[in-house]
């Protein structure tokens, strides 16, 4: 299994938008997004909740309560590279993540145990990487198709582009395909589409 993570990590979003947009996720590298699309197969449209593929990544809570006493003990079923990968993803926003801080800290004041919070974060992060699965498209940022659909509108070429921008014509290849998300170069890409396109409507109207 992590012969085949690191295999297909450098071409994480190659294949699917859906495991490109794991890259989104904070905190979650190319490793961590491999293992997770690993987990959830080719059609993650077939696993039916987030619950389910919380499950699937042995995150789900297993009810260990007692009396008055309301816990959860740990859950060693599932895909563990999934979990793994979903622990790194969590350890990398504790780092210094303000939101994820204050959500462990809410949890604590709340009566849970360091480990139970963390517990708690993960399957908040199986939550998040679940709908991020099922839902592509909701980037952060312009989408590689609308891109390139401006720069063909325009007549101009990526290597036209990427001399202007002096960046490797590679990574304006790689933001039209969602290959990579390359966020600086893709803002600064769409900004530099945006006022050409502006001018040429500014010509236009003149």
């Amino acid at each position: 299994m992590r012969k085949q993570a690191n295999w297909r990590a450098p071409c994480i979003g190659s294949s699917r938008p859906m495991h490109g947009a794991l890259l989104q996720v904070k905190g979650c590298g190319t490793v961590n997004a491999a293992e997770l699309a690993i987990a959830a197969g080719d059609n993650p449209e077939r696993i039916p909740s987030e619950a389910s593929f919380a499950s699937i990544c042995g995150v789900s809570p297993i009810p260990a309560s007692s009396g008055k006493t309301d816990r959860h003990r740990l859950n060693r079923g599932g895909n563990r590279q999934a979990n793994k990968a979903l622990h790194m993803i969590a350890v990398s926003r504790m780092s210094g993540d303000e939101r994820t801080l204050a959500y462990m800290a809410k949890r604590k004041s709340d009566g849970k145990t360091k480990r139970e919070a963390m517990r708690c974060l993960k399957r908040f992060i199986a939550r998040e990487v679940y709908s991020t699965l099922r839902h592509p498209m909701r980037l952060k940022y312009a989408r590689g198709e609308e891109l390139a659909a401006m720069r063909k509108s325009l007549s101009l070429t990526q290597q036209q582009i990427a001399r202007e921008l002096n960046v490797p014509n590679v990574r304006l290849s790689e933001i039209e395909r969602d290959v990579c998300p390359h966020e600086e170069i893709r803002r600064e890409y769409d900004r530099y589409l945006n006022a050409k396109m502006s001018a040429s409507e500014g010509l236009d109207s003149s």
